[in-house]
């Protein structure tokens, strides 16, 4: 090793060192997190939080008090800056809280929170700011309010300073940008110990300097609005920190002893993520947490100043602690305050701050960063939650789930992390006056209606959410939650699935009779001699004249399933669109594949027609003519399916005769039309069968409908169920009931569609099925088959345009704690396979049920495709609940798809240039299949029947057709002529 080496090496390790044991050791938050196992971490935790861990709700003064003028109340710097300006909207009278204790007690009551975070308004208390001020009727206010949470067992959490600066300080001193606010800060502070100090173990000084310092002293976006000086935000947060540490030292010398509380200073953050994996995209995240988090936080927890990156980025902008100002500042905190969510603070409002990298929600991984940052202090999230738009009321379903998610990734946190999270606050109890945001949002979990006099409060669903989890502290585990064990039955079918198989009907060159030239001594090509052939080749064709149907085989039976499902190509079998001029070389295709997935062990399941998004997937001439909408379509069908049964169904005992056929149908004003002639369809090609062939062929027909889950965005709300319900109605019940139930569609549906109000309804007419018809469709199956990948939750409440179905009056949203697919965007959801396979059972109880199709989108360049390994296991261990616990009789499940070709990012199996690479997921598939699902370890295997092994080319060499070969050598040209030589016996066929 050479001395560079070696400097450099020691110039390594001390920038590794430094990175891990003290200040900059989160750095090492993004590479821990990229290297956690996907997508199990990301999986919901069913666990319970710590014991005493504080439940809190919290609000502040200005936005929820009111009463801006009453009862000696003094002017803050919000009730100046709301005046200013082209700002018509005011806090003054907010939410009443002042008039109103009784009813946020209320509400704290219902909540069940353990602890109460709110604010003191400073002007209040002092309306000039000064001790000398001092208002007696303001501050019994306060006595009252915490007199009476004490009464109902919640302790105050009780913040000293939250943005209302008495509007004197600022006319007066400048506000925070002039030293003089320490002293008084400190006095104000005093006062408040002294006061109220007996029953408050927890004091925030001063809620999110961030925001104060840079919207208020440098953008100008919040109050006093002052901009311009880009040096100013600076000063202001020196003062601040050092008016913290003032009132922190005065608690700790004059108060601690006695009253024993904490004290810290709440500190907002975002979290960013880099744009790229390099190792300064690393150091910019890190700059960007500095510059809004690390600002305060590091003096406070660390070395008593400011971080690295703001000194070499601000220089002599941004002010010096002296050595005995920043002994004085380090360390005067008793916990890591952090707030997180919808403020100012994560919404960075411009990118200065980001340092080209990307903002993102991720609360679990800004407490690590946190807690690895600042050497593991005990951590109380004392703001946390979301909003929602202005317009909504109780139904707070977006906001419901962002509370979920925050609250998921603090369990997390503390489970997986050992992070010491003591503590979360819910923001806010009640709507309010949202800052620079007026009345535009709500983050309340309870509605208050600002246009009533008495501003009474509701209780929204977000908070019936939050008592639950308080009640059961955190998501405890249910037996629901946790994995089957058991197996499923011998003769259970474990398919696959593909939209499609490779066809190539051109012989290979055992039937090709053209004359090749080999050029030995060249590149080796084989060259066809022009104008010379072979002998006529007098043989039948043969299955094993299509080298694809082999390969595909192969690639099938070695997933280890007993059925492979898959469609028929109406439009290539008959491009004419009538079964009198079918195209033989195909149907002969067709006829080959399912006789050697036979021979394979593979039973063929066939659809004949396949719904195709976007695009017609019908014969040209039928789609030219009017497509579904033309009875003669129907017609057409019915035959094609007499065809496919006649020359396939020798071999093919499990037939669909339309595969999601409601999959979009009902989004045009066509749709419900459509809907109806392909229910004739489909009972046309089934009677067909059923009259025809059935008898000869002993096989089951019928058709598979797209059946994703649909959750009500909260499940105990009537006013939500009836919105999912509708949904299945039109999505699934649409099919299913005239064919599975009573032969019509589902009353709601006809119901709904007749309602006046809807608007543009005109133009969505329901057909109204004749006597005729409904005794054709109905009955018309022989098992319910069901494709399934997903599931989405809807709501009656409007809170996105985008997402919202005005023919239903629906709006769709998901659960933020879902694992979605990342291409595609789809939660990962299996227990709404559960669900899906329960309501079937409740609607045609005893059917037999085939999941044809599920499966999940996933980058076709990941091998080791870790979310569709997670997904068949627990979609699978699903399906084992119901049938083992609900007796659903199930009778097979098919995974989707096979491979990567047919079907892009959903196969078993990857290709690299026309190579096919086995995926883990299919090792896994097998694995699951070869134990008939989770047997119970220990547990004797399952003993089923066991089928011959599959013998795909064994006939070949025993009577049957040899190919020799007779090679002529000269003028170093080799001329090949293959010949076919047939030594058959009589009683044996021709092997194809």
């Amino acid at each position: 090793m050479t001395f560079c080496t070696f400097l450099s090496l020691l110039v390594t390790l001390s920038e590794f060192s430094s990175a891990i044991g003290g200040p900059g050791d989160g750095l090492g938050t993004w590479d821990r997190f990229s290297k956690l196992p996907y997508p199990g971490d990301k999986a919901f935790l069913y666990d319970t939080f710590p014991e005493n861990f504080m439940w809190a709700v919290g609000t502040a003064a200005y936005q929820v008090e009111g009463a801006f003028e009453k009862d000696g109340k003094g002017l803050s710097v919000w009730d100046t800056f709301t005046r200013g300006g082209s700002r018509t909207l005011t806090g003054d009278v907010g939410s009443d809280s002042y008039h109103n204790i009784h009813g946020d007690i209320r509400a704290l009551k219902q909540l069940g929170v353990s602890h109460y975070r709110f604010s003191l308004s400073w002007s209040r208390i002092f309306p000039n700011g000064s001790r000398g001020s001092y208002n007696e009727i303001g501050t019994n206010y306060y006595k009252t309010l915490i007199r009476k949470l004490k009464e109902n067992n919640v302790q105050p959490v009780v913040t000293l300073y939250h943005w209302d600066l008495p509007d004197n300080l600022q006319r007066t001193f400048g506000g925070w940008s002039n030293p003089a606010l320490v002293e008084l800060f400190k006095d104000y502070a005093d006062f408040c110990f002294q006061t109220f100090g007996d029953d408050v173990k927890y004091w925030i000084t001063i809620d999110n300097p961030f925001v104060v310092a840079w919207h208020g002293y440098g953008t100008g976006v919040v109050a006093p609005g002052i901009k311009n000086d880009p040096d100013l935000p600076f000063q202001v947060g020196h003062n601040l920190l050092k008016a913290h540490a003032a009132a922190w030292h005065h608690y700790d010398r004059h108060y601690r002893p006695r009253q024993r509380g904490k004290l810290s200073m709440a500190l907002a953050s975002h979290w960013i993520k880099p744009s790229r994996t390099r190792r300064e995209s690393l150091a910019s995240c890190q700059c960007s947490l500095d510059f809004v988090l690390g600002w305060f936080a590091r003096p406070l927890f660390s070395d008593g100043d400011y971080p690295p990156c703001m000194r070499s980025q601000l220089g002599r902008r941004l002010p010096s602690f002296t050595p005995a100002e920043r002994d004085r500042v380090r360390g005067t905190a008793d916990f890591f305050a952090l707030s997180h969510g919808a403020a100012l603070s994560f919404q960075l409002i411009n990118d200065s701050l980001k340092f080209r990298q990307h903002e993102d929600l991720d609360l679990r991984m800004l407490l690590y960063w946190v807690s690895a940052e600042y050497d593991h202090p005990p951590i109380f999230v004392v703001e946390s939650g979301w909003y929602v738009l202005g317009k909504t009321k109780t139904e707070d379903s977006k906001h419901m789930y962002y509370l979920k998610r925050f609250i998921a990734e603090v369990l997390k946190s503390i489970k997986y992390d050992k992070v010491n999270v003591i503590g979360y606050t819910a923001w806010s109890l009640i709507d309010g006056f949202e800052w620079h945001r007026e009345y535009g949002i709500r983050r309340g979990l309870y509605y208050v209606d600002f246009s009533t006099p008495d501003l009474t409060r509701e209780p929204k669903t977000s908070a019936i959410f939050y008592r639950k989890v308080i009640e059961r502290n955190g998501f405890p585990q249910l037996p629901e939650n946790r994995p089957a064990r058991g197996v499923f039955p011998c003769g259970f079918a474990w398919g696959v699935s593909a939209n499609s198989i490779q066809v190539e009907t051109t012989p290979t060159q055992f039937a090709d009779p053209s004359v090749y030239i080999w050029n030995v001594s060249g590149n080796g090509e084989l060259k066809r001699l022009e104008g010379y052939s072979a002998m006529p080749l007098q043989r039948r064709q043969h299955c094993a004249d299509f080298a694809t149907i082999r390969q595909q085989v192969e690639e099938i039976r070695r997933v280890g399933v007993s059925h492979f499902h898959f469609s028929l190509n109406w439009s290539a079998v008959v491009p004419s669109g009538w079964a009198a001029r079918p195209n033989a070389s195909l149907l002969t295709y067709y006829r080959c594949f399912a006789r050697q997935l036979l021979r394979a062990n593979v039973t063929p399941v066939v659809t004949l027609w396949h719904h195709t998004r976007h695009r017609s997937s019908l014969p040209a001439p039928l789609d030219a003519a009017g497509g579904w909408l033309k009875r003669g379509t129907v017609e057409a069908f019915a035959d094609y399916a007499r065809l496919c049964y006649r020359e396939l169904g020798a071999h093919v005992k499990l037939w669909i005769t339309l595969n999601e056929p409601n999959d979009e149908q009902g989004s045009h004003a066509d749709g419900f039309e459509e809907g109806h002639q392909l229910l004739r369809a489909h009972a046309l090609a089934w009677r067909a069968y059923d009259q025809e062939f059935r008898q000869a062929q002993g096989g089951q027909v019928s058709l598979a409908l797209h059946f994703d889950w649909v959750e009500p965005a909260f499940s105990f709300s009537r006013e939500d169920v009836e919105p999912a319900n509708r949904v299945l109605d039109f999505r699934v019940g649409w099919f299913s009931e005239p064919i599975f139930g009573s032969g019509d569609y589902p009353p709601g549906m006809r119901d709904w569609l007749n309602r006046r109000h809807i608007p543009d309804l005109i133009s969505y007419r329901l057909p109204v099925f004749s006597e005729e018809d409904r005794q054709l469709v109905r009955g018309t199956y022989d098992f319910f088959a069901l494709s399934h990948f997903s599931t989405e939750l809807v709501t009656h409440a409007l809170e996105d345009k985008y997402t919202y179905t005005p023919i239903l009056e629906i709006q769709h949203m998901t659960d933020t704690t879902w694992i979605t697919s990342a291409r595609r965007n789809a939660p990962v959801v299996p227990w709404g396979l559960r669900k899906t396979l329960n309501w079937v059972q409740e609607h045609y109880s005893g059917v037999p049920v085939y999941v044809m199709a599920n499966g999940v989108l996933e980058d076709p360049a990941r091998f080791k495709d870790s979310l569709r390994v997670y997904y068949l296991y627990n979609y699978i261990n699903e399906a084992l609940k119901a049938y083992t616990l609900d007796g659903v009789n199930l009778k097979g499940y098919f995974a989707y798809a096979l491979n990567d070709q047919r079907d892009p990012g959903f196969g078993l199996y990857g290709h690299v240039q026309d190579e096919p690479i086995v995926k883990a997921s299919l090792s896994h598939y097998r694995n699951i299949i070869q134990h008939h699902g989770f047997p119970e370890e220990g547990a004797p295997a399952q003993q089923c029947p066991s089928q011959p092994p599959p013998c795909l080319g064994c006939q070949v060499l025993t009577k049957r057709p040899v190919v020799g070969f007779l090679s002529l050598v000269g003028s170093g040209v080799l001329l090949t002529l293959g010949l076919i030589i047939y030594y058959a016996a009589k009683r044996h066929k021709p092997y194809y």
